[in-house]
């Protein structure tokens, strides 16, 4: 038994405190003063939620004063009177649950008035009948009790019934929820992860790992596979076969949870336009061993507006098992939790088909054209009479009741012997509508696995404690008041801001500054951030960053006191993507000019600057070709073109063998060694050909655009190949032959003539 466990024990009742006291991964409550050494070392560190005074126990009806005051014989007689317990952990974070220490993780309050309705619950109470109940019920006395019976109607007797309350959470969700008020836990490590996973009673396991769209690929966790000790993903070879898992033979398998994609564009299917872009961005991000991995499983959600959460439902139905929400803080895990959680679906859930009427029949026999329509019409609705009769002569068919919390008895707790050293925690008993993990903006509001069944033990979906993204995180730089600010939580419209020579972008007042390193270039830049972007003189803006200028910004600065001394180089960019075909304008539009980008005289080169769990900033610059430079449409075609270059490469060949025979002839007549004689003789021409490709137009290539980028500690900044969001703004460009009316002429010029005259 640990240390802090047996002095929990001296000092309660074992009358008084009869459950369990299980282990979980909450490293927020490792926090005890003195740590005593573990006999058997671990190779890998195991976090659990023993602290020096987590207990789950039966909360008493009385307040939490009377239960101190009380003795301990006395209060044990007082909680033995009590049937119904607190939870074992909170519904809402996961953390044990316990009656001592306010200022952590799973405190009750028994005095809260949810928590005393949850605990003075007696399901022998009956609710007083209203008018609706009473109309309920005659309604349901004239109604066919066979009818009744097979659409599954909830009895008069049972809708009267007072139903469970809600389980309800502890102190610090209370908070969270109605005042938006808590202190974050520490994160796990990968390692805990792994071991928390390696745990699962189930055979199948389906990881998913939560991304978030406003800064993606930035969140996601590098070498997922080889921390969690999975299989790698499958190549695009069609031979290439899945790996189980060694232990076991489990299987696990990785899918790619793009969460809060309504952040990049107003639409549904602007956003779907964007998943070749997502897979070549993930693919970059996932290294070169996963260069030709297949990404089939990549989704684009957003569980605000309910993209593709419904196929995320079912997908997590079809596969059973287990499934583990796995991602670093703040990317959505919790949301997406309570979007795509299958709730409502029993041991009785059964897709049935719906029941037609004589004249829908009727009206879909006639509607058939053909007889191949008449056979498919008919052969549905025998489809249709046979799930029907099936359903009807299930076994132990009876009437729906409502769904309500399976009670435990505190008995059979208590015998319930649970590992110390376990990282998972129990099962919860399956309800139909569970209480969900609550969605915070505040990082670390899980503190311990969450495991909800659902399909009566058809599955299961485990919320994880999301991994650290960067230690210390971005918010401890930052002023207490505008850690909210730091959270992008709509999509934004973002202004267009020119960058001169001399000049530097800076965001928040300098808690990230953008300084161009090519001369002589604009720059344009659009911050997809939620924080203020000002424009200034790189003097300045290094100034403001470092905190050492006594100039005011129009915009008060969100820096903390005493961080510019900590503010580094997080390194240099350059844009080497090609977005002149995106942002050229009406010269390459589809509804315009229709140009190609090769025979433009300028190139376009982007990229995208992450900042972390904020968003990005697009930059782009404009270069011109060297002098000299022709297009390749301008240039004339020879219709001989074809049978020009046959001959001259025929006659290179030629001239290539002449030289190499005469060469081995002079070499045999000399004594010579042929392969020195050959390299010596064709070196000569690879010099020629590499001074020839070096000249202007190849050098102008490789010179990109480049910046660099100012943030504290010379962290939490990203780049990736740029994603263009700036072209999805404004309204949709549509060409004149498309257009239903002529527009509507701009009045703003003639205000500004009409108002010197209204001003005579």
């Amino acid at each position: 038994m640990r240390p802090a466990l047996r002095q929990a024990r001296t000092l309660l009742d074992h009358d008084a405190l009869q459950a369990s006291i299980p282990s979980f991964l909450c490293p927020a409550l490792l926090r005890s003063p003195a740590p005593t050494p573990r006999r058997h070392a671990k190779p890998a560190q195991r976090f659990s939620t023993f602290g020096r005074a987590q207990q789950e126990a039966s909360a008493p009806v009385p307040s939490t004063e009377t239960i101190k005051s009380q003795p301990l014989n006395a209060r044990s007689r007082s909680t033995r009177l009590e049937k119904r317990s607190l939870p074992r952990a909170c519904p809402g974070c996961g953390a044990p649950t316990q009656l001592f220490d306010k200022k952590e993780a799973g405190y009750y309050n028994v005095d809260r008035g949810a928590v005393r309705a949850y605990l003075t619950w007696d399901p022998s109470k009956v609710q007083e009948a209203t008018q609706e109940d009473d109309v309920y019920s005659k309604a349901l006395k004239d109604a066919d009790p066979g009818l009744l019976k097979e659409l599954g109607v909830l009895d008069a007797a049972t809708t009267t019934e007072a139903l469970s309350p809600d389980t309800p959470v502890c102190d610090r969700c209370h908070n969270l929820i109605h005042h938006s008020i808590g202190t974050p836990i520490h994160h796990p490590t990968v390692e805990s992860i792994q071991q928390t996973i390696a745990e699962s009673p189930h055979r199948r396991n389906h990881i998913y790992h939560v991304v978030d769209a406003a800064d993606f690929p930035l969140s996601i966790i590098p070498n997922l596979q080889s921390s969690l000790r999975i299989p790698k993903l499958r190549s695009q070879n069609r031979r290439a076969k899945h790996k189980g898992w060694v232990a076991n033979d489990r299987i696990a398998e990785v899918s790619f949870i793009i969460t809060r994609a309504d952040l990049l564009a107003p639409k549904k299917e602007q956003v779907d336009t964007l998943m070749p872009y997502i897979t070549d961005v993930l693919r970059d991000a996932l290294g070169r061993d996963n260069s030709k991995a297949r990404l089939g499983n990549v989704r684009l959600v957003s569980a605000k507006r309910g993209w593709w959460t419904k196929q995320v439902k079912e997908d997590i139905w079809e596969r059973g098992g287990a499934g583990w929400m796995v991602g670093k803080v703040n990317v959505g895990k919790s949301n997406l939790f309570e979007a795509v959680f299958p709730k409502g679906r029993g041991a009785d859930y059964q897709d049935v088909r719906k029941i037609r009427s004589v004249a829908e029949r009727e009206a879909m026999l006639n509607a058939a054209q053909s007889l191949d329509d008449l056979t498919r019409v008919q052969k549905l609705l025998a489809d249709e009479d046979a799930d029907i009769e099936r359903h009807n002569n299930r076994p132990n068919q009876h009437v729906h009741q409502p769904p309500r919390a399976v009670e435990r008895d505190p008995e059979e707790v208590e015998d319930e012997e649970e590992d110390p050293d376990a990282l998972l925690p129990p099962p919860q008993p399956y309800t139909p509508y569970p209480v969900l993990p609550i969605a915070s903006s505040l990082p670390g509001t899980t503190a311990s696995p969450i495991r909800i069944p659902f399909g009566a033990n058809r599955g299961e979906l485990v919320d994880l404690p999301g991994l650290a993204r960067t230690t210390p995180g971005l918010e401890t730089f930052v002023q207490a008041s505008h850690h909210q600010d730091l959270i992008m939580t709509s999509r934004l419209n973002a202004e267009r801001l020119s960058l001169k020579p001399g000049q530097s972008l800076i965001l928040g007042g300098g808690l990230i500054r953008i300084t161009p390193v090519t001369e002589d270039i604009v720059f344009l830049v659009y911050p997809f951030v939620p924080i203020h972007a000002h424009i200034t003189r790189t003097e300045k803006a290094c100034a403001y960053q470092t905190q050492t200028s006594d100039r005011q910004l129009q915009v008060p600065p969100i820096l903390a006191s005493d961080v510019g001394s900590k503010m580094n180089s997080a390194g240099r960019f350059q844009l080497r993507w090609d977005v002149t075909k995106k942002l050229a304008g009406p010269l390459t539009s589809s509804v315009a000019a229709k140009m190609k980008p090769e025979n433009l005289p300028f190139r376009i080169w982007s990229t995208d600057i992450l900042v972390e769990g904020m968003g990005w900033v697009e930059v782009s610059a404009q270069t011109r070709r060297p002098q000299g430079w022709k297009p390749v449409g301008m240039k004339k075609k020879d219709p001989n073109h074809a049978r020009h270059e046959r001959e001259k490469r025929l006659r290179d060949e030629m001239e290539y063998k002449d030289r190499k025979f005469s060469t081995i002839a002079k070499a045999e007549a000399a004594g010579d060694d042929v392969d020195d004689a050959l390299s010596r003789e064709f070196a000569k021409d690879a010099e020629k050909k590499g001074e020839t490709e070096g000249d202007e137009m190849a050098e102008w290539e490789e010179r990109y655009p480049e910046i660099e980028v100012f943030s504290p500690l010379g962290k939490f900044v990203g780049a990736r190949r740029p994603m263009c969001a700036s072209t999805v703004m404004g309204p949709k460009s549509v060409s004149s032959r498309e257009r239903v009316a002529r527009p509507r002429r701009s009045m703003v010029s003639v205000k500004r003539q009409r108002r010197p005259t209204e001003k005579s």
